[in-house]
């Protein structure tokens, strides 16, 4: 499908490393609250079946606020929830996440580079994450890309592009003007002491010039 890039202003990515004796639920409800355009349910340790569970719930949060919902790699619970899916390189193919979803559904693919970008868009991606943009600790085997090649990979595809990793509100401005759509942010919305603060600043940054 084609997606309104406005849509993947603020991409929230949940991590329940960061709850700290709050519920995922009420985060989730807080950053969107706060402005998040799009969310990602990413859970890398739980059976399907909890996943499944817990993003039923999410879902109803999201339904709430008139904001689509991104399962993260796990291409049964998207289709049985009928919301979108976000894959990595060594994850799903996307074609074959495509075949299954249909051509309804949100698919967005992680690249790195050029060549990994145009092949997501020829495969039926709808928008890209390029990253890690910036150091993380969220994901320990992101690859650096410069934002020389983030500018090069906007410029190269007709579908919008998300930036992603290590991305603050100190270092977000570094990100205008190089041609995405928008920012996706983990820690620095459910890390945040006010995780709807965090997504109303972040909602007020413009980035021009795709």
């Amino acid at each position: 499908m084609q997606i309104n890039p406005s849509l993947l202003h603020l991409y929230a990515v949940t991590d329940r490393h960061w709850l700290h004796g709050r519920t995922l639920e009420s985060q989730v409800r807080e950053v969107l609250a706060g402005g998040t355009t799009i969310l990602q349910l990413r859970e890398k340790c739980v059976s399907d079946e909890d996943f499944l569970a817990e993003a039923r719930v999410i879902k109803a949060v999201c339904d709430e606020f008139g904001v689509p919902l991104i399962i993260n790699d796990n291409l049964s619970v998207a289709k049985a929830l009928g919301v979108g899916l976000h894959v990595g390189q060594s994850d799903t193919a996307c074609a074959e996440a495509r075949r299954v979803l249909g051509e309804g559904a949100i698919l967005g693919v992680s690249c790195q580079t050029v060549d990994q970008a145009i092949a997501a868009e020829k495969a039926g991606a709808d928008y890209l994450g390029v990253g890690a943009v910036f150091p993380t600790t969220t994901k320990d085997d992101a690859d650096a890309v410069p934002l020389e090649t983030l500018s090069t990979i906007c410029a190269a595809v007709r579908i919008p592009v998300v930036a992603i990793g290590g991305i603050t509100l100190q270092n977000v401005p570094k990100l205008v003007n190089t041609g995405i759509a928008g920012v996706a942010v983990v820690s620095a919305l459910f890390a945040a002491e006010d995780p709807r603060g965090a997504a109303e600043e972040f909602a007020k940054i413009q980035y021009e010039g795709r």
